[in-house]
């Protein structure tokens, strides 16, 4: 095979250790060098530094946890970095060592046979710290408001049933009223705000129940988690805002998408990047991002259409704007969830709406042009003929004889 890089350097990448392989290219002459270094920062600058006395144009390490990051911080500044997907390089079976691993990188780089994996500029991959971990804090919040209504259903207060927003401005202080140690169904009751207050009487019946000193503890302790977590989540809300400012513009143009709202534009943008210059094409950031049909077929037969894992963080805020597009009213998106939910199942249906959705972002961000919704009737235009034929069978099978008439505007 020929040489595509003539000086090279594949990295094994472990928590304590980076085992190094150099390959350089001399005329006719190939050297090969194996180095060990530790993976603290003065050990990882030398490691820089050797590379760069060597005249190595393109490094080339596996994707192993988060070890591989400090790593790349040093270098991806002086040389041409390769991020590669440990299934991609995955050796044959054999004598296994991190001296061969490293060997076996170096060897693939420098033969161009690897496909790097797309790592974002730093700035990007700040944003995608602050918005996966507010993820995080978010789940966790409904883990807290979960074990609150466990509470309430233990003591038989049934909040829950009379209000939509059970952990509201009126159920809060009904909680914290409860925590105090009062118990009168009545005076909680006129705790109530706005429009809660119509169903007083309700409340007056659902908040009767047996509060004992173990529940006041626990929702006490529980009430103290769920504001520590939203005081968390508005810094981080606050933080990720100062960042996305540059990409404010983008974001509004996100957001015309329907069922996208702010949360999910600034996770789209955190995990793809505000330029589409990374994926050549939609279908190719749909295939990265896991939300279209998988390709396994063999002898002429399609065995299984099953979605690759993908980016999972993106795949779930895609997911949440499918639900939102799914609810909408006389949308292309609404429609597509409709028709596909009716045969093949919701689950089937919201995957199929949130491919749509990350295609229309992805030409949203390409060309920075608002989107355009295609409209309900979008379906039955594209084959009128085929439409017309069915909705005729299917009055003749209800015993009605059709005559069809063109109409002449």
């Amino acid at each position: 095979m020929e040489i595509i890089q003539e000086r090279c350097a594949g990295l094994d990448v472990h928590k304590k250790s980076v085992f190094v392989c150099v390959r350089r290219l001399s005329g006719k002459k190939l050297t090969k060098e194996v180095r060990k270094y530790g993976t603290m920062t003065h050990e990882l600058e030398q490691l820089c530094d050797w590379l760069k006395q060597l005249g190595v144009t393109h490094v080339a390490m596996e994707a192993t946890g988060v070890f591989w990051k400090p790593v790349w911080n040093i270098l991806e500044t002086h040389f041409e970095l390769l991020l590669i997907n440990p299934r991609d390089v995955k050796k044959v079976p054999g004598r296994k060592t991190d001296v061969k691993d490293c060997e076996w990188i170096c060897e693939l780089l420098q033969y161009g046979l690897l496909r790097p994996s797309f790592v974002p500029t730093k700035d990007i991959r700040q944003l995608r710290d602050l918005t996966r971990s507010r993820t995080k804090l978010i789940e966790h919040k409904t883990s807290v408001v979960n074990r609150i209504h466990k509470v309430l259903q233990d003591a038989n207060i049934k909040l829950s049933s009379v209000a939509t927003d059970a952990l509201g401005v009126s159920g809060r202080a009904m909680i914290r009223a409860m925590v105090a140690g009062n118990e009168d169904p009545i005076a909680l009751a006129e705790l109530a705000k706005q429009r809660l207050r119509s169903k007083i009487p309700e409340l007056r019946l659902a908040l009767k129940g047996h509060v004992n000193e173990h529940h006041r503890f626990l929702l006490q302790r529980y009430m103290s988690q769920l504001e520590s977590v939203e005081a968390e989540i508005h810094l981080f809300d606050e933080r990720i805002a100062q960042l996305m400012a540059p990409f404010e513009q983008l974001i509004d143009l996100l957001i015309t998408i329907d069922g996208v709202e702010r949360y999910t534009a600034e996770c789209i943008i955190a995990e793809v990047g505000p330029s589409m210059n990374q994926f050549h094409s939609a279908a190719a950031l749909a295939s990265w991002a896991g939300v279209c049909p998988g390709n396994d077929s063999s002898a002429g037969k399609r065995r299984s259409g099953k979605t690759a894992k993908g980016s999972r963080w993106l795949r779930r805020a895609l997911a949440q704007a499918a639900w939102g597009a799914a609810r909408s009213k006389n949308t292309y998106l609404s429609v597509q969830y409709k028709r596909i939910a009716s045969k093949r199942g919701k689950k089937r249906a919201i995957v199929a709406v949130s491919h749509s959705i990350l295609i229309a972002a992805y030409h949203v961000l390409k060309y920075r042009v608002p989107y355009r919704d295609l409209g309900p009737d979008h379906f039955d235009k594209l084959n009128k003929t085929r439409l017309t034929n069915y909705l005729v069978k299917r009055l003749e099978s209800l015993g009605h004889k059709v005559t069809l008439e063109a109409d002449a505007a």
